[in-house]
């Protein structure tokens, strides 16, 4: 997407925000949508452009409130900017999402250090234990290569100090109990009619038959522990910092 697209949020952003009272859960939404839509080609600061900077309303060129709407939904000829499967009122939540990165800045760690922060991670931290960065760690839980294409650094330090503040969808962990009383609890890889597929904490691919479980469901909180007052203040900078860096291959 070209950096069209980046001058068309940051304008309207601040022309919504002027208009309307976005609640959270439309910010929430927006920030769902931008992810599945944007943040590829944005970056999750929405300046991966070079020369703008979403979040710093930093653009080339201004547009109305209704025609920004139009591009976002149908995209824009000749550039890299695509069309999305997303109504007005959906168009109209993705630019008070980035109105509200604008509006509450970069909590980027300032004095944290990625070195520190990969030893932190590897080591103190336990992370490998779930995570897997290129070729290290586990799969138990979500790879984290590109979390840094993917995530702000407010959202890392979040998903740190408070696990279940969001938990994505395929995140999730799966809870099976057999007929016979035996728990399986892990990462989701497939369910059906008939079976259900979980990777454990093992790493062990466990394959269960419907028909004999006793009950089966998501678990509602985040298997990921909180590091509020395992790790400093400092030691969660450079972690966030070591995260943020990670942009895959």
């Amino acid at each position: 997407m070209s950096s069209v697209r980046f001058s068309l949020f940051v304008l309207a952003a601040g022309t919504l925000a002027a208009q309307h009272a976005y609640t959270p859960a439309d910010i929430q939404e927006g920030q769902r949508l931008f992810r599945e839509n944007c943040v590829l080609c944005h970056g999750p600061e929405g300046d991966q452009v070079p020369g703008v900077d979403l979040a710093h309303a930093k653009y080339h060129q201004s547009y109305s409130q209704e025609a920004l709407i139009k591009i976002i939904e149908d995209g824009k000829p000749g550039t890299g900017m695509p069309p999305n499967n997303l109504r007005d009122f959906q168009a109209e939540s993705v630019l008070a999402y980035l109105h509200s990165i604008a509006a509450g800045g970069s909590a980027a760690a300032a004095h944290g250090d990625a070195s520190r922060g990969q030893a932190i991670f590897e080591g103190k931290g336990g992370c490998t234990q779930c995570h897997r960065i290129a070729t290290n760690g586990s799969r138990v839980g979500p790879d984290l290569s590109d979390i840094g294409s993917l995530r702000r650094p407010a959202e890392l330090q979040q998903s740190l100090v408070d696990p279940n503040a969001e938990i994505l969808p395929q995140n999730r962990y799966f809870r099976a109990v057999t007929r016979q009383g035996q728990t399986v609890a892990g990462r989701l890889l497939n369910i059906d009619t008939f079976s259900v597929q979980i990777l454990d904490s093992s790493e062990h691919l466990i394959s269960l038959q419907r028909s004999s479980l006793r009950e089966s469901g998501f678990v509602e909180d985040s298997p990921m522990p909180s590091f509020k007052n395992k790790l400093s203040s400092q030691e969660l900078a450079d972690v966030v910092t070591y995260l943020a860096s990670l942009k895959g291959l």
